[in-house]
């Protein structure tokens, strides 16, 4: 069994964080997770109120003994700044012992209701890392170029940001971007991370609630089927690469207004996907990663192949030195 530095402080059997992710970490999905031994993070930006937030932790727990977190959301197109301090209250107020924070900046007014909790800050880039810590972040989460969704500006692969931010900070570092299987996890750990992060490869799972066709379309895709996007309005995503995406990248090519590329990107598109099952309907977030996912499995399944493979590989390589 793997025991790092984030199995002990979160208390959860495997060294793995399961990215927030819009529309996608509910209750049941991150219950599911947190029961199958990773630690689930609950999206607060699918609730529209600080209220919606308290029921949706209380059906979490309902549904788990088992660590969960829950992500505040610092981007402004996703969370109302100026209820932030009310999500965190409703947050805290349930009971919750992690909270994530996850932007464009580090939350400096938010920082001493976290004094009780264990505080992981997610961010894209080294003196982003740093200024988290500095904060008094309790861990801080990096993710590479690779990575689905917000990608950053610097356009840095995990290879080279995940070893680079470690030796940066006392703190201990979970990691992700194009993690996914049980080698990405050795490599991960191998670079000196405590833990990974991941996103594409939970979606592929029986449990996560998005439209089987989108699952199946993530089995058959390739490692070249993402995009870039949003990156002329400072927002670079990685998204899948369907005809939505693309739709994106055509009004940016024609300096379309913010307001038209917010619309085209919206989320409730996205919602209508996960629904109905039209992968060309919306955009949605996916890595690199995604080429390298061959099924459908359980989240358990998933998670213990992981973990397995990821032990096997860590054991090859130590007799490699002998």
């Amino acid at each position: 069994m793997i025991k790092t530095k984030v199995t002990e402080m979160l208390e959860c059997k495997y060294p793995i964080i399961a990215g927030a992710m819009a529309r996608i970490s509910n209750p049941e999905f991150v219950a599911a997770v947190s029961n199958a031994g990773a630690c689930a993070v609950l999206a607060s930006a699918n609730y529209k109120s600080p209220d919606e937030l308290r029921d949706a932790i209380k059906k979490t727990q309902s549904l788990t003994n088992q660590p969960f977190a829950v992500n505040i959301n610092l981007f402004p197109a996703l969370m109302p700044q100026d209820k932030l301090e009310d999500y965190v209250d409703a947050t805290l107020a349930e009971g919750v012992k992690i909270i994530e924070t996850s932007g464009h900046k580090a939350p400096e007014d938010l920082v001493p209701k976290f004094k009780d909790v264990i505080w992981i800050h997610k961010c894209a880039g080294v003196r982003y890392a740093i200024k988290g810590a500095s904060l008094g972040a309790d861990m801080v989460t990096v993710v590479g170029y690779e990575n689905g969704g917000a990608t950053g500006t610097l356009d840095i692969g995990t290879m080279v940001m995940t070893p680079s931010v470690v030796d940066a900070l006392d703190v201990p570092v979970i990691a992700g971007g194009g993690i996914t299987d049980g080698r990405g996890i050795a490599a991960i750990l191998a670079l000196g991370a405590e833990g990974v992060i991941m996103g594409t490869r939970m979606m592929a799972t029986k449990e996560c609630p998005i439209h089987d066709n989108l699952k199946q379309a993530f089995v058959n895709a390739a490692e070249t089927d993402t995009t870039l996007a949003l990156r002329s309005v400072g927002n670079t995503h990685r998204l899948w690469n369907n005809k939505a995406a693309q739709h994106v990248l055509e009004l940016e090519n024609q300096k379309s207004p913010l307001f038209i590329l917010i619309q085209a990107a919206s989320g409730d598109k996205a919602e209508k996907m996960y629904r109905e099952g039209d992968i060309d309907v919306g955009v949605v977030s996916c890595g690199q990663g995604v080429g390298l996912i061959k099924d459908i499995p359980s989240v358990q399944e998933l998670l213990d192949r992981m973990m397995a493979e990821a032990e096997e590989r860590i054991s090859r390589l130590d007799k490699l030195s002998k």
